[in-house]
């Protein structure tokens, strides 16, 4: 007998294999094709201070190819980015922690797509821009910005110096530029990231 629990895991099952996710060569080609927009668009946005979308291109290529490939894309991105940035290279303490903030960039979309595969307002064939939907999008984008600048500020500050108040200064002198990353990152997951994912699952579809 078909249950509605049945068709609601076929559904989830559906949303979460491509055909085309299937083939390891589509994957590979896949893996490249992120990190390489990662990059290219973090440089085409490096000069302009405190606007990216790179963080959302790591997101989103999580939320597409899952959980290891999401990491993987977000390692090879942050170390092409960060190591050949054009503004200078990150130092060590700071370029570890973006290596592993970006990693887990890559994870955090694709928690965010198990999530709402199991959500009956997710339905990305139809529309993603549902309130539901783009609040928790805004949220996840905050936090990942919010965090990364707390935590990047706090790393980079170690070169100079390990005492809390260096970086509480440091922070807070540099809060208009925070804020304006902060809102510009959940201004993208709200209103970029959302057509991007249906864009790309209908192409892979």
């Amino acid at each position: 007998m078909i249950t509605e629990e049945t068709i609601k895991k076929d559904n989830i099952e559906h949303l979460n294999h491509s055909v085309w996710l299937r083939k390891q060569s589509v994957r590979f080609a896949l893996i490249a094709t992120f990190s390489a927009l990662s990059v290219v668009l973090g440089y085409m946005l490096a000069y302009i201070p405190n606007i990216e979308i790179f963080t959302l291109m790591i997101f989103l290529s999580g939320f597409i190819m899952g959980k290891r490939d999401g990491m993987i894309i977000g390692l090879l991105s942050s170390a092409i980015f960060t190591f050949l940035n054009p503004l200078g290279p990150s130092p060590l303490p700071l370029f570890a922690y973006q290596l592993a903030h970006y990693s887990l960039t890559g994870l955090s979309g694709a928690l965010t797509r198990s999530y709402l595969n199991n959500k009956d307002f997710f339905k990305p064939k139809e529309d993603l821009y549902l309130l539901k939907i783009i609040i928790i999008f805004g949220i996840t984008g905050g936090l990942l910005t919010f965090t990364y600048d707390i935590l990047s500020t706090f790393f980079g500050g170690l070169i100079v110096s390990p005492k809390i108040e260096y970086f509480i200064i440091t922070y807070f002198s540099g809060i208009i530029f925070t804020s304006i990353h902060l809102i510009g990152n959940i201004l993208g997951f709200i209103f970029i990231l959302p057509g991007l994912i249906q864009l790309v699952l209908r192409l892979l579809d």
